[in-house]
């Protein structure tokens, strides 16, 4: 049941959601275009229409309340002016509009900050076409130091030669085999295919080709691989960062024939497929086959019937079930991260290793990975 919205603003801009992501899933196909940054009609994709509704949700909680205009409760247009905007963005990044009363209060960090600020700028897409709207500013926050790329193929030499070896252990510090599986598995496709965490979580089994020669990942429409950004500035003659601050709004930072020259380039390469195909390595194929045969052994153990299909598993009974169910994005990562660690200090001391980062953004955006045109056959 659709949730009803108390202020008339939330729910004109609801029913302006409602065209572009709709919630009943026989409309999903039908939905129409949204301007997306720099101008360019899109349809939005199920993560961003998720996120486009969470916003919604944080309105119809800020409207009402003291720190808003009264106005904006009326029409939602009064959303997108500067006080408006100003207000509703301060209780956001206080955490006061979160969804469960006990998580209010807790900051929002910078990622889920960014998130909310494009959606936003969505929002006031439909809300006020045409109209230039100031959206509030993000921290600088300095990003955290990649893996150096010249490290990257002596840690895949490594990965690959851990992947047949014998149970790792160390002063009492052991990771297990189903572990360790995993873990190798995750790196070797983070180093062939550099997915986010998000986008790694989502795998199923029918996104590896036969013999496990190649993966398909499907990017965030809204962010997209970076060789997009490198497609787009060669065909438009201009620096990827100019193609960076058109697809971010930063319209102030271009001229407007230059921006019309990154658009036009745009519209000629058309959308971005939605999946991309990455060939894996032989020694990356090997790693991603024996986790694929411990996930079976997981998988097959599970009392319940239905879908199958994930790529990642869970090892242990959790919250979410027995071992075998579904690894999500959150359990991915805290997964990643507390089998990198244990590999951090079993392997400390090995001649040639580093330690990794627990971060999976930091070894991903030292990696270049380049899409093969199609599925391979």
């Amino acid at each position: 049941m659709a949730p009803t919205y108390s202020a008339p603003s939330v729910r004109q801009l609801a029913a302006l959601v409602e065209r572009v992501a709709p919630r009943d899933p026989a409309q999903w196909d039908d939905r129409e275009r949204v301007p997306g940054a720099g101008g360019v009609l899109i349809q939005v994709s199920r993560q961003r229409a998720d996120q486009l509704w969470m916003v919604i949700g944080m309105y119809d909680r800020a409207v009402g309340r003291e720190e808003m205009p009264g106005r904006a409760s009326r029409t939602a247009e009064q959303l997108f002016t500067w006080a408006a905007l100003r207000a509703f963005w301060g209780l956001a990044v206080s955490g006061e509009l979160r969804f469960l009363a006990k998580d209010r209060g807790r900051e929002l960090p910078v990622a889920s900050q960014r998130t909310v600020r494009d959606c936003l700028g969505m929002l006031a897409r439909l809300a006020v076409p045409g109209k230039a709207v100031r959206l509030p500013a993000l921290p600088n926050v300095e990003t955290k130091q990649p893996v150096a790329r010249r490290s990257l193929d002596a840690l895949y030499r490594g990965l690959v030669d851990m992947a047949g070896a014998g149970p790792l252990e160390r002063d009492g510090t052991a990771l297990t085999y189903e572990d360790r599986t995993r873990t190798l598995a995750m790196l070797a496709i983070l180093l062939d295919a550099a997915p986010r965490s998000g986008e790694l979580a989502a795998l199923r089994l029918d996104d590896l080709t036969d013999g496990e020669a190649a993966v398909g990942v499907r990017r965030r429409q809204q962010k997209g691989a970076p060789t997009r950004a490198d497609e787009i500035a060669a065909l438009a003659e201009v620096h990827p960062e100019t193609v960076r601050f058109v697809l971010g709004g930063w319209v102030e930072r271009v001229s407007e024939a230059t921006r019309q020259r990154v658009l036009a380039a745009i519209e000629e390469l058309g959308p971005a497929p939605e999946v991309e195909w990455y060939a894996l390595r032989e020694g990356s194929q090997v790693a991603v086959r024996r986790w694929l045969k411990v996930r079976e052994g997981l998988v097959e153990s599970l009392p319940l019937t239905g879908a199958r299909t994930a790529l990642w598993v869970t090892l242990v009974p959790s919250k979410a079930g027995p071992p075998g169910v579904p690894l999500r994005a959150q359990g991915l990562r805290a997964a990643y991260a507390r089998g990198v660690t244990a590999l951090n200090f079993v392997m400390a001391g090995s001649y040639g290793w580093e330690p990794l980062p627990v971060r999976m953004e930091q070894v991903r955006r030292a990696v270049e990975a380049v899409p093969l045109g199609a599925r391979p056959g």
